[in-house]
């Protein structure tokens, strides 16, 4: 079993999609990171380290059992075990992993470069873990965004255009024609005349299709407009409006 040190990680909770655990250079000041004192490090296939890092999927059994209390986190000067913690890499990506007890990566990093310089030293003559993929089909949708659609976005980029989905999303449940022509003619000033002859799942799902690539003034403003009012999204908006690296 091969261990990393003093390891650095910037949790991110909840992610079933590796665009949204963020590399080194997205961290911000305000999040909050930890450090491993120790942590076992496994090489496994390609589909494996994909399936873990986009899902929210079990884990394979054996690499939980491998893994069994191997990890500590170093906390005010106390070294505190964790049950099933470690870093994955198939020679190409990396990923640091904290179930936090369950059987699903719960919890998941990027590392810092320099020790992902070290992964890759450690682990280049390395043979890949016989571990079994489970069966899985990874599907994409407007509230889980597939990576095409946030490929080359920064991070607070990346969160406006999810929150961006969430709030289309919201207006295609009202089924309100009205509301979603006024929407997409915001989006279109110049289709106005057509727009003002489309039902309403055409109308959505034209405005849809036009905004899920890419990201610009538009998109800001469009978005900013159709979370108005509404104080969960506009909680998120501001989150994403404080002065921050990136």
């Amino acid at each position: 079993m091969l261990y990393l040190h003093d390891v650095w990680v910037n949790w991110f909770e909840g992610e079933e999609n590796g665009y949204n655990v963020c590399h080194f250079y997205e961290w911000r000041k305000d999040d909050q990171v930890e450090l491993l004192d120790q942590v076992p490090l496994l090489k496994v296939s390609s589909a494996l380290f994909n399936y873990i890092e986009n899902s929210l999927s079990e884990i394979p059994k054996q690499l939980l059992e491998d893994v069994y209390q191997k990890a500590y986190l170093r906390k005010n000067h106390e070294r505190i075990q964790l049950d099933y913690c470690f870093v994955i890499t198939d020679g190409y990506g990396i990923l640091a992993v904290d179930t936090i007890g369950y059987n699903i990566p719960i919890r998941k990093s990027r590392l810092i470069p320099r020790q992902e310089q070290q992964v890759y030293e450690m682990t280049a003559e390395h043979e890949e873990g016989p571990y079994p993929l489970p069966a899985f089909e990874k599907a994409y949708h407007i509230l889980s965004p597939s990576p095409e659609w946030m490929c080359g976005l920064t991070r607070k980029e990346r969160q406006l255009k999810q929150l961006l989905f969430m709030a289309l999303d919201q207006l295609r449940a009202t089924k309100n024609v009205a509301e979603v022509r006024y929407w997409y003619t915001e989006w279109a000033p110049h289709k106005y005349p057509d727009i003002q002859k489309m039902p309403f799942e055409e109308a959505w799902q034209r405005l849809y299709e036009e905004t899920k690539y890419g990201w610009s003034e538009r998109h800001v403003q469009l978005c900013e407009k159709l979370i108005k009012g509404q104080p969960f999204f506009e909680k998120l908006w501001e989150m994403e409006q404080e002065p921050k690296v990136n």
